[in-house]
């Protein structure tokens, strides 16, 4: 089977120091570009337009609101429902403030060095481990599948370090919408096909930032 992994699309900043609510950002008008860019190029521009390049069987997210709403123009052009994966979530989960790790790094936060370490990463191990079990959780249950998995940045890269046999598990910055491909082998076997396609946004003129 094959997994397409999907970071999840731009969402706006939020902070929520003053009611200590968890950080859960919606999608910015930006990265509902790009997320209905992603669902053009892989399953057309919609029903009857008679172009369907990419047969997808199932879409899976994580629990936040940024990869459900990354998921959810695909899912309903493939009217199919989007099935939440708790395995998949971010590595910010309690988090009371969200602000995108690109103007993190725009401006040379000391926040951005933190994230981009594995100091960022509380328990990294456990994380990892959560991550691989989520992500293999849904390989067994679509047997010859092919699947879109919505999650976020920090998720594709301990999934992919982890079947890459790489120490680090933030070893790379997976872009907004970019598609991770891997293939799944019933004997076990797990070949990174690709990593970091962005080709969706180049071609409909959406910027990655």
């Amino acid at each position: 089977m094959e997994l397409l992994i999907i970071r999840h699309a731009l969402p706006v900043a939020v902070d929520n120091t003053a009611t200590g609510e968890e950080a859960d950002p919606e999608l910015s008008d930006l990265g509902r570009r790009q997320a209905g860019a992603l669902a053009d190029w892989l399953v057309g521009p919609g029903a009857g337009a008679g172009w369907a390049p990419e047969r997808i069987d199932a879409v899976y997210s994580g629990p936040k609101r940024r990869a459900r709403e990354t998921a959810a123009p695909l899912a309903a052009r493939l009217g199919l429902d989007v099935v939440v994966e708790p395995g998949i979530s971010e590595f910010d989960d309690g988090e009371v403030e969200y602000i995108p790790i690109e103007e993190l790094k725009a401006v040379g936060d000391p926040r951005w060095l933190q994230m981009v370490s594995e100091d960022g990463i509380p328990d990294p191990e456990a994380f990892q481990r959560r991550v691989v079990a989520g992500m293999e959780g849904i390989v067994a249950a679509n047997p010859g599948g092919r699947v879109v998995v919505s999650c976020h940045g920090g998720v594709v890269a301990a999934y992919l370090s982890y079947l890459l046999r790489i120490d680090r598990i933030l070893f790379f910055e997976a872009a907004y919408t970019s598609v991770s491909r891997v293939l799944a082998a019933a004997t076990g076997e797990r070949t990174v096909g690709s990593m970091n396609e962005v080709a969706h946004l180049r071609v409909a003129g959406v910027p990655l930032y």
